[in-house]
């Protein structure tokens, strides 16, 4: 290939991977104006714009990577969640719309900091810390007349404020027992006493946990007497049942919201990972509407304080992330924002095809295919599994898959048992000792793609970012002539350094997940991919964020040590300015165009 053909093929790889993405949406008080995340500019910044159209304009310019923003209820300020190097030391700050009277309230430094909801009033913030104990996600308000802050909450683990009532006094604290297990308790502001509401027999999920408009009941997600997680109802003042509002026998909810006054609810299903939304008349639990949507995903969505609005954040294999509005009047949608996506053809990317197929122990498994659109198969191909292990692949777009469909690779990315989305059972089926069932997923995976015609023997690779990652080299460890290349995207490959180094309310949480390294040194151990590389053959590209406090840089540098050490082709990029997963926007590019060079070179 000529200099000039190899800048090409690079120049088409960094115009995919500087596609931008716009998140997290939330409205002013009146719903004039909307407030959001965007990297537009190539790291994730605040913006805002008015719904009335016009260009966004920019409230941070930070050195610090924003990731989520909740407009105060008093109007006057926005508070955000910004990560210093995208580390998990994430901090809360306050700033006014013009980018003006920015102030941390966290205390900076290696603490961890989540931002939970605002005081209805607007008078304090609600935010989760581990300030006190490096193992415990605590509770925190801080006042904004005062600038005190106050614990409100010791959680033992993680937990987060869902939702305050209308009189700013009782609040819904949801706290994580393990992986797959919360509680959902009702507390106050002004006493110490807690009331366990979710009382079940684990595991079960609790979540999206919102007081009704009278405090008399609460709604919520939970599959605690479902397989499929649904939209339930609880009353607080009474031991009436709970009542199950909406369910669905094919279908998980994965999110709601509630307008004011509970006059309407946005329920967002989820159908093998692709979603659908509703609009429920609340009062009558009464279907109204099912919204066609321009793509596959909705990731967050928020009513205006007078419910005529709905801001969504909509994306799909073939769509960038972006924001849009329905008017819930007439259901009418329409695009609020536009991310970058310059010299970018959206109708030439790869879509995502639902495929199915049986586990070596006939259990149900699929995932999404995506298709060069020039050549046929057998085509080299990846497989590439989502992170978690808890988590769900979706068709969303991902610049990297694209990359290589445009090279002519496909992707093929499953959702193997231990995935969320497809039920209480299906997602515990990986938990400890199972886990070797999950790594035999990956070779039955492998052998449906070769055995349907769709991947060429010899010519299959593999690729994961965190879990994903594990999953990786699991791959490359337990079935060294399935697999001619990998990427391992900042996985975890050793569990007792993982359970040593990762952060402590991390470790206290995964030990059902995983095994408990006080006591199954010996599982974990035998689940560990690290014990097991001297039987890695294939070329192996590691990419991990230097400032990564989740599954830490020790995991890539194991990897790398023993693969080097005997003789396997072996390649280390570390970024010294990235932490869990990489967001800006030339590191998305050096991301893309490593991966792409890498399997090009090894699977064609």
């Amino acid at each position: 290939m000529s200099r000039e053909q190899e800048s090409a093929i690079a120049e088409s790889i960094k115009r995919l991977a500087k596609v931008g993405s716009c998140w997290s949406p939330t409205f002013c008080p009146d719903g004039r104006k909307l407030a959001f995340v965007s990297d537009m500019t190539g790291s994730p910044q605040v913006w805002w714009l008015s719904i009335a159209g016009g260009y966004p304009r920019a409230v941070t310019a930070f050195a610090e990577q924003v990731s989520a923003v909740i407009w105060s209820p008093a109007g006057d300020r926005l508070a955000l969640q910004a990560a210093p190097g995208g580390g998990m030391n994430s901090q809360i700050e306050l700033v006014r719309l013009d980018g003006s009277g920015r102030g941390r309230i966290t205390p900076g430094g290696a603490t961890n900091n989540w931002l939970n909801c605002w005081r209805p009033d607007g008078s304090a913030i609600i935010f989760s810390s581990n300030m006190a104990d490096a193992s415990s996600m605590d509770s925190y308000l801080y006042v904004i007349e005062t600038g005190e802050t106050e614990r409100i909450a010791v959680n033992r683990g993680t937990g987060v404020v869902e939702h305050v009532a209308q009189d700013g006094a009782q609040l819904l604290l949801s706290r994580v027992v393990y992986r797959g297990d919360n509680n959902v308790y009702l507390a106050s502001l002004t006493t110490d006493e807690e009331r366990l509401l979710t009382a079940h027999e684990p595991p079960s999920s609790f979540s999206n946990a919102r007081f009704s408009q009278d405090a008399r009941s609460l709604y919520l997600t939970t599959n605690r007497d479902h397989d499929l997680a649904s939209f339930v109802r609880i009353p607080l003042e009474s031991d009436a049942a709970w009542e199950t509002l909406q369910t669905r026998a094919q279908a998980e909810l994965d999110q709601f919201v509630i307008s004011a006054e509970d006059r309407l609810a946005a329920l967002v299903w989820n159908h093998a990972g692709r979603h659908e939304l509703e609009l429920l008349d609340l009062p009558r639990n009464r279907p109204l509407a099912r919204i066609e949507l321009p793509g596959e995903i909705i990731d967050s969505l928020c009513f205006s304080a007078d419910g005529s609005q709905l801001a969504l954040t909509i994306s799909g294999a073939a769509l960038p992330q972006d924001i849009w509005l329905l008017e819930t009047a007439d259901h009418s949608l329409r695009q609020l924002t536009v991310s970058p996506r310059i010299g970018v053809d959206l109708s030439a990317l790869a879509g995502a095809e639902l495929r199915q197929y049986l586990a070596h122990d006939d259990l149900p498994l699929s995932g999404w295919l995506y298709r060069p659109q020039a050549g046929s198969p057998p085509y080299p191909a990846v497989l590439s599994f989502h992170g978690g292990p808890e988590g769900q692949e979706q068709p969303r777009y991902r610049y990297e898959y694209q990359a290589l469909a445009a090279r002519g690779i496909a992707v093929f990315a499953p959702n193997v048992r231990g995935s969320a989305g497809f039920g209480k059972r299906f997602v515990n089926l990986d938990n400890g000792a199972l886990r070797v069932n999950a790594i035999q997923d990956i070779a039955s995976t492998a052998r449906y793609l070769i055995g349907s015609g769709l991947a060429a023997p010899g010519r299959l690779g593999i690729m994961g970012g965190s879990y994903g990652g594990y999953m990786t080299m699991a791959g490359l460890a337990e079935f060294p002539d399935l697999f001619a290349a990998g990427v391992n995207i900042y996985g975890l490959v050793n569990f007792k350094t993982f359970f040593e180094q990762t952060e402590p309310w991390m470790a206290s949480i995964s030990k059902i997940e995983y095994g408990d390294p006080e006591t199954e040194g010996d599982l974990l151990d035998a689940l560990s991919p690290i014990h097991k590389l001297d039987r890695v053959s294939a070329p192996t590209l590691v990419l991990h964020g230097a400032n990564d406090t989740n599954v830490p840089v020790v995991e890539a540098e194991q990897v790398v040590e023993k693969l080097r050490d005997r003789g396997v082709p072996v390649e280390y990029i570390l970024f010294p300015d990235e932490g869990h997963g990489f967001r800006k926007e030339k590191n998305r590019i050096a991301t893309a165009i490593a991966i792409v060079r890498w399997f090009v070179e090894y699977l064609r």
